[in-house]
């Protein structure tokens, strides 16, 4: 009886830890023995790792160094996604948290800026086509309005413009999450210390900086991590416009390893390729993910 109840636990674990197994942990395996070998079969070391980075699409900084326009490579274009994207969502996320807090009909306008989160990523895609197109677009519309006219045209076709079209289109997509992690963490904070800061004579100003600031940090840190991953493994907004292009201007590490995985043909395709760059990729999303989670449980 005491050996059958000590087993139960893991036999009602079982059936968990057969499907993690072959859909988690087999393919990750997997994925990182194929990037270790050539396409003959044989032991290559780091030489797929040093293709990748040879390859002009993943690593190109010549333009970036010298201040010229994207193309930069797929690296430096999540990069600069995370650099761009992260600030500005965390800010209109916490913006129209606190904003929308004591609002009558708040519910109804949260639910229109959250409606980015909720359609799928291709729906989000198409969208942002249309929004940057030149004749249709609202985005060159507004330029015509405020007389800049001259500005207008497609800003996804070029290569010079369409990576930050489109972070600048997915801060618009991704806001919602931040801003509602952000409205609940607001619901925990005790109005008791407000109330009490406002007795002490503390400014909104005071009171946003040394009360809110800090008691939003498991907030902070959810939504950091949340949208880190999302930045790092970005894949659908991107190939639904342009699929890396045009010129690579938009190229990102996930559309990078899908193009060699299933879309170059033979001799170009190479699977040992795609699983270096997915490995390399799954090591950053982890390592950033497992930093942050870290700081989340010490905090």
């Amino acid at each position: 009886m005491g050996l059958t109840r000590k087993i139960a636990p893991f036999l009602f674990l079982l059936p968990s830890l057969l499907l993690l197994t072959i859909f988690v942990l087999f393919p990750v395996a997997n994925t990182l023995y194929l990037s270790l070998i050539n396409k003959n079969g044989e032991f290559a070391g780091i030489e797929n790792y040093a293709q990748v980075f040879a390859h002009r699409d993943f690593w190109s900084p010549q333009n970036f160094i010298e201040g010229k326009p994207p193309p930069y490579g797929a690296l430096i274009h999540n990069g600069i996604w995370v650099l761009i994207h992260l600030p500005l969502s965390l800010f209109f996320g916490l913006l129209l948290a606190v904003l929308l807090r004591d609002i009558k009909g708040s519910a109804i306008i949260r639910s229109a800026v959250f409606l980015g989160v909720v359609i799928p990523m291709i729906v989000g895609g198409v969208l942002l086509r249309f929004i940057y197109e030149e004749d249709a677009g609202i985005v060159n519309a507004f330029l015509r309005f405020i007389g800049l006219g001259h500005l207008t045209r497609t800003w996804t076709a070029f290569p010079d413009t369409i990576l930050i079209a489109l972070i600048l289109g997915s801060v618009w997509i991704w806001t919602g999450f931040s801003m509602i992690v952000y409205s609940a963490g607001l619901e925990g904070i005790p109005v008791e210390l407000f109330e009490a800061a406002k007795i002490d004579g503390a400014s909104r100003m005071q009171t946003f900086w040394r009360i809110t600031i800090p008691m939003l940090k498991p907030a902070t840190i959810i939504v950091v991590t949340m949208t880190l991953l999302w930045e790092l493994k970005i894949f659908d907004i991107v190939w639904v416009i342009q699929g890396g292009g045009p010129a690579g201007g938009s190229m990102v590490m996930a559309v990078l390893m899908y193009l060699f995985a299933f879309v170059y043909p033979f001799p170009r395709a190479d699977y040992h390729i795609a699983s270096a760059i997915a490995t390399m990729l799954t090591i950053l999303t982890f390592g950033f993910a497992a930093y942050l989670v870290n700081r989340m449980v010490k905090g």
